[in-house]
């Protein structure tokens, strides 16, 4: 008898916990889940999916979360690998920012609510992170070239800004510059322990992101920095191009690959559908919201795991960020295979590249200045270099990606030189255009120098039209 009054009274109490739930519920006390027809953005689900291993098929949510770059654990590298009778003599840096808010804004919705505020209390963490935002308060006073050295050092507003660089982009390359520094420092020592001012190159575009992504990186690889040792040269051009950038040919291939785009954008009919679908909970023509590129904000919302934008007419959900992604995806298979894209990024690629082969052939002659160089630079300045040194099959710059450049020197023969190239820590080296075959004929887990200065010079105006022989000529010749 005792044991069933006990069981009526724990069934009357649930009876009332249900009603009391569902009261609330119905007075939006208790959040609900939402449904596609307007629910508040703050009671949607996390968008979040768990990490996954790479699956058997193309997969967009899998693409994106590569793409995220979150802060995880500890990355494994290549960077610095070599046979013990080779001496690291140079290091050439080229790395997208870190992690962002969006560059543009969905109409007629809610900003997300992103802090870029640095807290040490906040996820991604990163142990130098105070320490960073401490070092960067004192150096207020830098002389970087102009505009730069009217720029914030590192993000500070609650609510981000534009484009603003987040925690998770100053951890990214806190993260990178402590690996590099690890790899390069402690173990080639790259750089004496007092180094001088003319052994760094340093150049950033003049976006406070690739500013500050940069200072991040430095400040991860050398730790405390003498201020007066830095200084930040500004670059106008995205292609990091500097006084060659008029470039008539490059600009023809970039029109064509631009109307390649967009024919392929009316072929996929889900595409369009979804486009109409996302217009109408917005209350825009379609025109309107694909002028405002939603990805760019959908991924910052996934990033970030926040519900995607709601209004009263219902919400953006995984099914058109997954439809929207693929079709990326798909622009980047038939962009390989069309090859418009690859005759813009040689000539687009060709000045940074120059440079780059300039400072190494300076080198391996014998000079130590600029031996570590670093470029602050976007996604559309990584992924040309990346088609025009025949690595189109590497995923798109994620953020906070890297491509580097190692010069070494054989020591059992002082006049030898080579190169590794390496893309997220990978090597990539024999997957280029210039040394795809040379593992093939030598021993050595690297390419000569000469071959890449070869390509620079010669091989990449071939590959585009085998009558030009330098850049000028390959910038203005005629019928492309």
């Amino acid at each position: 008898m005792l044991f069933r009054n006990r069981f009526l009274l724990l069934l009357a109490l649930a009876a009332l916990l249900a009603f009391l739930s569902l009261s609330l519920q119905f007075f939006h006390l208790i959040p609900m889940s939402a449904a596609r027809n307007g629910a508040s953005s703050k009671s949607r689900k996390r968008i979040m999916p768990d990490p996954v291993t790479e699956p058997p098929v193309t997969d967009p949510v899998y693409e994106a979360l590569l793409y995220c770059n979150i802060p995880r654990v500890a990355e494994r590298s290549m960077e610095g690998h070599a046979p013990h009778h080779f001496k690291l003599i140079s290091v050439h840096v080229l790395i997208r920012h870190g992690d962002r808010y969006p560059l543009y804004a969905i109409p007629k919705t809610k900003r997300p609510e992103i802090d870029c505020t640095l807290m040490a209390n906040r996820k991604p963490y990163h142990p130098k992170l105070e320490a960073f935002v401490n070092h960067m308060s004192k150096g207020s006073g830098s002389s970087f070239e102009s505009p730069l050295n009217s720029m914030p050092l590192y993000p500070n507003h609650a609510l981000c800004e534009m484009g603003e660089l987040t925690q998770t982009g100053v951890v990214q390359h806190l993260q990178n510059g402590q690996l590099l520094g690890d790899i390069y420092l402690k173990k080639h020592k790259l750089l004496p322990s007092d180094w001088s001012p003319d052994q760094l190159y340093l150049e950033t575009t003049g976006r406070s992101r690739t500013l500050q992504s940069g200072l991040a990186l430095l400040y991860g690889f050398l730790p405390d920095f003498d201020w007066k040792k830095i200084y930040f040269r500004h670059q106008p051009s995205v292609l990091f191009c500097s006084g060659n950038c008029y470039c008539p040919v490059r600009n023809q291939y970039l029109e064509k690959e631009q109307r390649r785009q967009y024919l392929l954008r009316l072929k996929n009919s889900q595409l369009e559908q979804t486009y109409g679908e996302m217009a109408k909970i917005v209350n825009v023509p379609t025109k309107l919201l694909r002028a405002a590129n939603p990805i760019d904000s959908m991924l910052c919302h996934f990033c970030h795991n926040v519900s995607f934008p709601c209004t009263s007419s219902g919400c953006f959900d995984m099914e058109h960020f997954k439809v929207i992604k693929m079709h990326q995806i798909e622009d980047e298979k038939e962009r390989r295979k069309k090859r418009l894209y690859l005759g813009y990024s040689l000539l687009g690629a060709h000045p940074i590249l120059n440079q780059t082969i300039d400072r190494m052939q300076r080198i391996a002659e014998g000079r130590k200045d600029e031996v570590f160089a670093l470029y602050s630079a976007h996604d559309v300045t990584l992924s040309p270099v990346l088609s025009a040194l025949g690595l189109s099959e590497a995923r798109f710059p994620r953020f906070a990606a890297r491509l580097i450049f190692e010069l070494w020197q054989d020591r059992e023969k002082p006049s030898e030189h080579s190169v590794r190239i390496l893309y997220n820590g990978v090597d990539v080296t024999f997957h280029t255009f210039f040394c795809q075959d040379h593992h093939k004929r030598s021993s050595k887990p690297m390419c000569p120098l000469e071959n890449l200065v070869r390509f620079v010079k010669r091989d990449m105006f071939v590959t585009l039209d085998s009558s030009s022989t330098n850049y000028h000529d390959a910038c203005h010749r005629e019928g492309v």
